[in-house]
C-alpha cells in the first residue's frame, strides 16, 4: 500500500504493560496506591519544607522542588493508565498523547537536572563548608531552578512540535503505558530522521550532562571523605549523600536500561516494566529515602502532621 493512500489517525491505543490485559482492576488498583504514596508523600515533603523555616536552605529547597516536581512526573503517566485499565478502554487522541509527551519530557528532565543541582550542592557543602554559605545562597538556588525549569521545557516543547508534524498511519497501537519518544517514532510512517538527529544532538547531551555532573560530583566527595580522620565525620557525610545516591541510582539505572542500552535485546515489554520504575516508583520513593534519613525533615513531618490534629482536638475541646 502506498504511504499517500494512508489515512492519518487521530486516535492511539495504549497497549499497557505486560500482562495488564489478564488482571486489569487488580494492576489499577495497584497503581492507584503507588500513585496516592507518591502524591500524599511529596506533597507532604512539600509542605514541610515551605513550612519549617529550618528547612529553607539550599539543600531542601531543591529537595522540596524535586518532591513538586515528582507529583507532577507522576500524575502526567498513571491516571490516565488506571482509568484505560478500569474502564477496559485504551485509548488517547493524539493531541492528548502529544501533551502527555511534553508534560512528560519536561518532568523527566526536571528530575535529571534537580539531581545533577542536588550533587552539586553535596559537593559544596562538603568539599568547600567555609565557602558553601557565599557561594550557595537560596537566591542563586530559586534562579537556578527557575532556568532549569525554563530548559526542560523547551526541550519539551522542541521534541513535542517535531512528533506533531509527523503523520500516524502505519498502526495506531504503542507498546507502553504511556505516550513516548521511541515508540511513537516506531509508528509514524513519516521520515522521521530530523527527529533521531534531534535525540541524539540534543536529548542525549541534556540527559548525559547531568549524569557526568553526579558522578564528577560524587568522585570530589568520596575523595574528601576519604581524607577524613574522624569516623564520625565520614558517617554524617555518607548519611548526607545517602539519600540522594539512592534516587540517583534507581533513576538512571532504569531511565538507562529503557534509553541507552544496546538495541539487540530491547523489547517493548522489558522497556514499559524499566519505565515504569523511574515514572512510579521513584517518585513514590523519594520522601521515604529522605525522610527516613534525615532528621530535620523527619521534625519538619511531624510538625505538618501534628499540627492540624492539635489544632482539631484544641478546637473541640474549646466548644
Amino acid at each position: 500500500m502506498e504511504k499517500g493512500n494512508l489515512t492519518a489517525t487521530r486516535e492511539l491505543v495504549l497497549l499497557g504493560l505486560p500482562g495488564s490485559s489478564a488482571h486489569p482492576h487488580v494492576l489499577a488498583t495497584l497503581f492507584l496506591c503507588m500513585y496516592l504514596v507518591a502524591v500524599s508523600g511529596n506533597t507532604l515533603m512539600v509542605l514541610a519544607v515551605w513550612g519549617d523555616s529550618r528547612l529553607h536552605s539550599p539543600m531542601y529547597l531543591f529537595l522540596g522542588h524535586l518532591a513538586f516536581v515528582d507529583v507532577c512526573f507522576v500524575s502526567t503517566t498513571v491516571p490516565k493508565m488506571a482509568v484505560n485499565l478500569l474502564t477496559g478502554t485504551s485509548t488517547i487522541t493524539l493531541a492528548g498523547c502529544l501533551a502527555q509527551l511534553f508534560f512528560f519530557i519536561s518532568f523527566v528532565n526536571m528530575d535529571s537536572l534537580l539531581l545533577c543541582a542536588m550533587a552539586y550542592d553535596r559537593y559544596m557543602a562538603i568539599c568547600h563548608p567555609l565557602r558553601y554559605a557565599a557561594l550557595v545562597s537560596p537566591w542563586l538556588c530559586l534562579r537556578l531552578v527557575a532556568g532549569l525549569w525554563a530548559l526542560a521545557g523547551l526541550h519539551a516543547l522542541l521534541h513535542t512540535l517535531l512528533m506533531a508534524r509527523l503523520s500516524f498511519c502505519a498502526s495506531s497501537v504503542i507498546h507502553h503505558f504511556f505516550c513516548d519518544l521511541h515508540p511513537l517514532l516506531q509508528l509514524s510512517c513519516s521520515d522521521v530522521s530530523l527527529n533521531v538527529m534531534v535525540i541524539l544532538s540534543v536529548g542525549a547531551p541534556l540527559a548525559l550532562t547531568p549524569l557526568a555532573g553526579i558522578l564528577t560530583s560524587y568522585g570530589l566527595i568520596l575523595c574528601t571523605i576519604l581524607k577524613l580522620t574522624s569516623t564520625r565525620g565520614k558517617q554524617r557525610a555518607f548519611s548526607t549523600c545517602s539519600g540522594h545516591l539512592s534516587l540517583v541510582v534507581l533513576f538512571y539505572g532504569s531511565a538507562t536500561a529503557v534509553y541507552f542500552s544496546p538495541a539487540s535485546p530491547h523489547t517493548p515489554e522489558g522497556d514499559a516494566l524499566s519505565a515504569a520504575v523511574y515514572a512510579v516508583v521513584t517518585p513514590m520513593l523519594n520522601p521515604f529515602l529522605y525522610s527516613l534519613r534525615n532528621r530535620e525533615v523527619k521534625v519538619a513531618l511531624q510538625k505538618v502532621l501534628c499540627e492540624p490534629l492539635s489544632a482539631a482536638t484544641a478546637t473541640r475541646d474549646g466548644s
